[in-house]
């Protein structure tokens, strides 16, 4: 059976799924990674376990099925930044991950100093140190790495892309250099004002290519043997998007996973820029030789599964995370309990590195269920702070919201969510979108689907939310969110 091969290396571990010509997973294989805590704020990944987990999942799932992958689809966590050397293909440092805040101080200090305009309007991010630009400078600065020919700095898909192919193709998609903080999203190429302001070379960069085009072949190296062509490269969040089928203007996702990714489809027009919320690409097709360009707005929450990780592994009033609905459907309200699970700061639309993680409220009847809800609520209110936001910055009104990710399998946050919005909130069958999303552009190009309509024909409902008539507890708890949010806002800034 022919099916396309999606790599899905995120921020936890690494994904290979097979999925066949109707869009279904037919089987997965999955691997966890080391996190790596250095310092306080700094967050590192290993590259060659990155790697090494690619490589035993393909080989696991494709060891148990008889199937024929015809291309391959990669897509992965953004703005996370590896060095190696391109003679030898070893990593010269650690990953540093997205949401590693080292460079939080150069951040202000670019800020104080006049650069955001020049960042908003090129590149459509804002200066925070989530994105690649000052990971990679801080390599060059702190960790000594140089920017001689035989240097790579690259996102996590130019990495796996080189070693599928053994060192023969350095490259990436828009939807990656877009998170780079380097990259024009006009002129659809690396910015060369911004790499002198870093002091990075473009020829320690990768080459842009379409997300749905030809990046090269495997090599005989690859798990999967010599020969596959690998047609699809998209970031998790644009790779999701397009498995959500969000092909008309307006549509919308939110992704709820490590962190959550709400990205709204714009069209064909680089969209103006609103406070808060950051434009970016949501994909490039090559089609006969001619690129299209779709571009996204985008509004970044830096800690929703992060949250349910920290209930189980820091507080430990759960043991797995699906026991987290359970215990938050013991109890009907949180009892004015907030929970701002600002870890590592705040993302769209504060973008405010130093709030710090905060639990308001408690009195001598909060118990584990109220901090449970309070968890599932963070996540609704936290979406509702991005899209009210890009509602009223770009002028586009939501009609509805399609939500994929691993917290997305609770009904309960759904409904919250729903009432939040005041839309319908659905979930497809296939709960996979980043990986089915990276296999659509990746058999598109390669001709294993024939259009989009083909492919959004494909998407199925699992289960749909609709909102309550009662508004008024929604109204209310939404306010008092905001109060949290304040507090927890410059928390960790030092006092000059």
């Amino acid at each position: 059976m022919d099916v396309i091969l999606a790599i899905d290396a995120g921020t936890t571990g690494v994904r290979s799924l097979l999925i066949d010509k109707g869009g279904k997973v037919v089987d997965s294989s999955y691997e966890e990674f080391t996190q790596y805590f250095p310092s306080i704020g700094w967050v590192e990944h290993d590259p060659t376990e990155i790697w090494e987990s690619v490589q035993s999942t393909i080989s696991d799932v494709l060891k148990r099925n008889n199937s024929n992958p015809v291309a391959i689809g990669i897509t992965n966590q953004r703005e996370t930044v590896v060095a190696w050397d391109k003679n030898t293909s070893k990593p010269l440092y650690k990953a540093l991950v997205w949401q590693d805040r080292r460079t939080s101080d150069r951040c202000v200090e670019l800020s104080d100093s006049g650069l955001l305009p020049l960042v908003r309007e090129s590149t459509g991010l804002v200066l925070d140190p989530y994105f690649s630009a000052t990971k990679i400078e801080w390599l060059i600065n702190e960790g000594g790495i140089s920017t001689e020919d035989h240097v790579a700095f690259g996102t996590i898909d130019s990495w796996i892309l080189w070693n599928l192919t053994n060192g023969s193709v350095f490259a990436t998609d828009p939807t990656n250099a877009s998170r780079t903080m380097l990259f024009n999203i006009h002129e659809m190429q690396w910015d060369s004002e911004l790499l002198k302001i870093f002091g990075i070379e473009e020829h320690n960069l990768a080459e842009v290519l379409p997300s749905s085009g030809y990046f090269g072949s495997t090599s005989e190296t690859a798990a999967c043997g010599a020969g596959i062509p690998i047609t699809g490269i998209a970031g998790d969040q644009q790779a999701s998007l397009f498995g959500q089928a969000a092909f008309s203007i307006g549509d919308a996702k939110n992704t709820y996973g490590t962190g959550s990714f709400i990205l709204m489809n714009v069209g064909n027009d680089c969209p103006k820029p609103v406070d808060g919320i950051l434009s970016t690409i949501a994909w490039t097709i090559d089609s006969n030789g001619s690129t299209s360009t779709t571009y996204a707005l985008e509004g970044s929450i830096f800690a929703t599964g992060a949250a349910v990780q920290w209930l189980r592994d820091g507080l430990g009033i759960i043991n797995e995370a699906s026991e987290l609905e359970s215990l938050a459907l013991e109890c009907e309200t949180t009892g004015d309990v907030y929970f701002v699970p600002a870890f590592t700061g705040l993302g769209s639309p504060w973008w405010d590195p130093y709030a710090r993680g905060t639990l308001i409220g408690l009195t001598r009847g909060t118990a584990q269920p109220e901090i449970a809800r309070a968890a599932i609520e963070s996540m609704v209110f936290q979406t509702r702070d991005v899209i009210d936001t890009m509602r009223s910055g770009s002028g586009r009104e939501l009609k509805s919201l399609r939500v994929d990710g691993g917290a997305s399998v609770m009904n309960l946050l759904l409904e919250l969510q729903a009432d939040q919005l005041q839309v319908p909130v659905s979930r497809p069958l296939v709960h996979e979108m980043t990986a089915l999303g990276v296999a659509h552009l990746a058999g598109l190009s390669h001709g294993f689907w024939d259009s989009l309509d083909e492919v959004s024909n494909l998407w199925e409902l699992d289960y749909k939310a609709g909102p309550s008539e009662t508004t008024s507890e929604a109204i209310n708890s939404y306010q008092k969110w905001g109060k949290a949010v304040q507090r927890s806002r410059n928390w960790a800034r030092t006092e000059e």
